[in-house]
């Protein structure tokens, strides 16, 4: 039955997919990059959600709720902060200017070589880290759910890889050949679906527990497991309490404020109205999220009694534990839809990047807009590849799975968020202080990852243990304590990057004084209760942090 009820939503979501984008013009670049510019607010909000909300999210998320509780909803509550920053005040510049990339305003901003670079570090990103980790997290998800080793009489590894590829392929299908209108499209009815299947995971769970009563199970998981519930985070947690007013905004606005594969949603309005609208409407939903996207981990160290293999099985089997068979296999045929969206989405801004911003530079600046298309579908299948080739090999990551892709992600987000803030408010700052910080950020964050952090943290170990120091508690709190957190770290060195490009400035100023240029591609009449929406949102997120 499960099987069934599978095959059948998403067959419907396809369906749907393919009629509603049968007469969008492919062949233009509008056309297939931003789905003609013709999206609305409910269509933008629904992608931007599906985009973000995949299975790395869902699966990484919830294990670490499993291990920490309540203090990681940090990643979506203040999401929503961000988001709202990004609508109020970064929308108007972008859609004023027209621009189809975030590259595309580094090239005016700054110049091609810059674009070039900012490009290339997207593209890395995109191929090594987010659509690995997309590909793993959902293969995961399907094989604990469906118990799928057991099924095929394979090995947990075979059949990731089995996995990883039958997701991948699809994925390609729907993103090289569709365009975004086509990714648009079924993300919306995914969203609705993801949402709808996302809180039937706590409902069933808390019925469990409770023995058939919500309330009870509510009561139950909230005496029995207090600790889980509470926001300030120690010295050895993931988030500890100070790194909210430091890295963890830097993230948040490099992501919804920056990055192509989000903004191209946005970027895709019929209007910088609808935009707005559609991104406060993302706001507001992002920050109800924490119920399917940390709660259910709660649930699972409650059921499983927090024993399980691995923290990132923890929401898979309390799927396969609660849902009904046929339920079951709707909710997967749902976070199938979130996996492919998710993956298609990076794979049509893949093709974006390199066909905009890359082959019309350094292989053919006379191209015409199909053979721009063409290219940029042809490189978004080799990056499809390469990450299909390296998402098996996340199993062996040593930390979770949500843990990672935000360290690997550091790499980029802060040098990027600096170039685009600077750019922003200053017009004097030239492209050399852009380039040095785009290499130099990238280089120091890693050094720091891979070298400074690993050495500090050995040798405080060392000396613990030379001291007689066995206990595991207080090996970790040394250990948390030898080195800032990662997100420290990206506040430090975001800091340190704005830093060096006003000093470039002072030094060597602009001669050319930068103007933003605007266009009338589509009206850029800002919302009026933009601001108000705005601000009810941001007291909601506050409050949720008062009374926890």
């Amino acid at each position: 039955m499960g099987i069934f009820s599978f095959i059948g939503f998403t067959l419907l979501v396809a369906i749907y997919a393919w009629w509603k984008t049968r007469n969008t013009d492919e062949k233009s670049a509008d056309g297939y990059y931003l789905g003609g510019r013709s999206l609305g607010a409910i269509t933008i909000a629904g992608s931007l959600l599906l985009t973000n909300l995949s299975a790395e999210q869902i699966v990484g998320l919830n294990g670490q709720a499993f291990t920490e509780g309540v203090l990681v909803m940090a990643w979506e509550t203040l999401a929503a902060i961000a988001m709202v920053l990004t609508a109020i005040w970064l929308l108007p510049k972008y859609m004023k200017g027209g621009i189809t990339t975030i590259p595309e305003f580094i090239e005016k901003r700054f110049d091609e070589n810059t674009k070039a670079i900012l490009s290339v570090l997207f593209l890395v990103a995109f191929s090594i880290v987010l659509l690995p980790t997309i590909l793993y997290s959902g293969s995961l998800a399907f094989s604990t759910m469906f118990d799928l080793p057991t099924l095929l009489g394979w090995s947990k590894s075979s059949t990731i890889w089995l996995c990883v590829w039958s997701i991948g392929l699809i994925g390609v299908i729907y993103a090289i050949f569709g365009g975004l209108k086509a990714v648009a499209v079924s993300d919306l009815i995914n969203a609705i679906g993801l949402l709808i299947g996302g809180l039937l995971i706590p409902y069933f769970g808390l019925k469990l527990i409770g023995d058939g009563s919500m309330m009870d199970g509510i009561n139950t998981l909230w005496t029995e497991n207090q600790d889980k519930f509470n926001v300030t985070g120690g010295v050895t947690s993931s988030i500890p309490l100070g790194t909210i007013f430091t890295g963890m905004m830097i993230a948040q606005m490099y992501y919804w404020g920056t990055n192509q594969s989000i903004l191209q949603r946005v970027f895709g309005a019929k209007s910088l109205k609808e935009g707005q609208k559609g991104m406060m409407l993302a706001a507001f939903v992002k920050f109800l999220i924490p119920i399917i996207v940390v709660l259910p981990g709660i649930i699972a160290w409650n059921v499983f009694n927090g024993n399980l293999d691995s923290a990132d099985q923890a929401y898979p089997e309390l799927v396969r534990k609660v849902l009904p068979p046929a339920l079951l296999g709707f909710f997967a045929a749902v976070l199938f839809g979130a996996v492919l969206s998710s993956f298609n989405s990076l794979l049509n801004s893949s093709a974006t990047l390199f066909g905009f911003d890359l082959y019309k530079k350094f292989f053919k600046p006379d191209a015409s807009d199909l053979q721009t298309v063409k290219a940029g579908k042809l490189f978004g299948l080799i990056v499809a590849l390469i990450s299909m080739t390296i998402a098996p090999f996340i199993a062996n990551a040593p930390e979770g799975l949500f843990s990672y892709i935000q360290q690997a992600l550091g790499s980029l987000s802060v040098p990027i968020l600096a170039v685009v803030i600077i750019g922003i408010l200053t017009k004097k700052v030239p492209a050399l202080g852009a380039k040095v910080v785009l290499i130099a950020g990238v280089l120091m964050y890693l050094a720091s990852l891979l070298i400074l952090g690993p050495y500090f943290t050995n040798e405080a170990l060392s000396q613990a243990t030379s001291n007689g120091i066995t206990d595991p508690d207080q090996l970790a709190i040394i250990k948390a304590e030898a080195y800032p957190h990662f997100l420290h770290i990206m506040g430090i060195l975001f800091v340190i990057n704005v830093t060096i490009m006003l000093i470039i400035g002072v030094l060597k100023p602009k001669t050319d004084m930068y103007v933003p240029i605007t266009t009338d591609v589509i009206d850029t009449t800002s919302w009026k209760y933009a601001f108000i929406v705005g601000a009810i949102i941001t007291v909601l997120v506050i409050s949720t942090y008062l009374i926890f």
